[in-house]
């Protein structure tokens, strides 16, 4: 069954090689895999490389982004489902609309942002898809502990963890890509009593 994959990832061009690397391969086993992806629209970074990606491999790719960043440019010129959007939250919004898998590759604060914000929604029982950390050499370590403290302290419960993956290989990644997918969370059980 082909799924929408949303891919969320840093648009910086200053980082390592190896993030770059990672990226095109997880992008080329996702389209191989018969999905299609969403992401920001950008031409930068590592959304520049998921795109390149797509494109090269004859994939279909949706890019969503505000205005403003078309202004400068930022947009991908050879992405040619582009939507753009009057606002950030606009952007995110439509990036969730249909997504059956959400994958956040190593990225900074607007990759933080988006990814905790499905999980927020994950959690309320507003989306089934599968959320994915690809924890490329450690990259998201702190934030699994940051989860995980947050249930040992009795601000989430172990279920709420269990519903986010944290994933070292591609292999595991593409696992659950391809896996079915989550059942809906019972918002009953968002609050912990």
């Amino acid at each position: 069954m082909s799924k929408q994959v949303c891919i969320y990832c840093a648009s910086s061009q200053q980082v390592a090689a190896k993030y770059f690397q990672h990226s095109r391969e997880i992008t080329a086993q996702i389209i191989a895999s018969d999905h299609h992806i969403i992401y920001g629209g950008g031409a930068s970074g590592l959304m520049g490389a998921v795109a390149d990606t797509v494109i090269e491999n004859k994939g279909r790719i949706i890019g969503v982004m505000p205005h403003f960043m078309k202004t400068v440019e930022w947009n991908h010129p050879d992405v040619t489902e582009m939507i753009y959007v009057d606002t950030m939250a606009a952007r995110k919004e439509r990036m969730i609309e249909g997504t059956d898998v959400f994958i956040a590759l190593p990225g900074g604060t607007g990759t933080l942002e988006e990814i905790i914000e499905v999980i927020t929604l994950k959690r309320l029982g507003q989306t089934h898809a599968s959320i994915i950390f690809y924890n490329q050499d450690g990259y998201y370590d702190a934030m699994h502990q940051m989860i995980s403290r947050a249930v040992d302290e009795r601000f989430m419960t172990a279920s709420h963890l269990d519903m986010i993956h944290f994933v070292s290989t591609q292999a595991e990644l593409m696992d659950l890509v391809n896996a079915e997918a989550d059942a809906i969370i019972d918002i009953n059980t968002a609050v912990v009593r």
